[in-house]
């Protein structure tokens, strides 16, 4: 935070936005896109800090936003890839985006990825106020809210690379959630509530 505060006194076009207290992946983003929301943003970009994903990739997804409403940069099309993760990290993964895939009946092959850039009408629509998932079961529930809006979305292949410093946030309980919310998200879609 301390770094982030010095460089947003050394750079104009940095802001900082301070939490309290940690509540999630999911509120932390909201917060997020509330404020880019607050300004004049015309796209809203999504990304690990930690350099899982290259900032270098950020031009390719801004380029895609051209023709598509919501970009995803996707480990799992043809010339994504994944480094340094074992097999069983590989597995939660694939798995969790297969899962999701099928019981949500889309043919988005990241749908766990965080790596996204969401056009300001997206994040306009999709009521981020009825967003409720905390862990990565929010990068599902708001890439298929687009989706049942009718927006169009493209995955453009990224090269995800595990961060060299800390350790993951996936838990038992973020699984879970994942497990019993995408379900969820399909009743509420068959009963028209999404």
């Amino acid at each position: 935070g301390e770094i982030a505060d010095r460089l947003a006194a050394e750079l104009p076009w940095v802001e900082v936005l301070h939490r309290p207290e940690k509540e999630g992946l999911g509120p932390a983003y909201l917060a997020g896109f509330r404020e880019a929301l607050a300004g004049d943003a015309e796209l809203v970009f999504e990304l690990d800090c930690d350099r899982s994903h290259d900032p270098a990739d950020v031009p390719r997804l801004r380029a895609a936003a051209e023709d598509a409403d919501l970009v995803l940069g996707s480990r799992y099309v043809e010339g994504g890839a994944i480094r340094n993760w074992g097999l069983a990290r590989r597995m939660v993964s694939a798995g969790g985006s297969l899962y999701a895939r099928l019981l949500l009946g889309v043919s988005v092959r990241d749908l766990t990825g965080g790596f996204k850039c969401f056009r300001r009408s997206v994040l306009e629509t999709i009521d981020l106020d009825a967003v409720r998932s905390r862990g990565y079961a929010f990068q599902i529930e708001t890439t298929y809210r687009a989706l049942r809006a009718g927006f169009r979305v493209v995955e453009v292949p990224i090269t995800f690379v595990d961060r060299e410093v800390g350790g993951s946030k996936m838990s038992r309980a973020i699984v879970l959630e994942a497990i019993w919310k995408v379900p969820l998200l399909r009743v509420a879609a068959l009963r028209g509530r999404l």
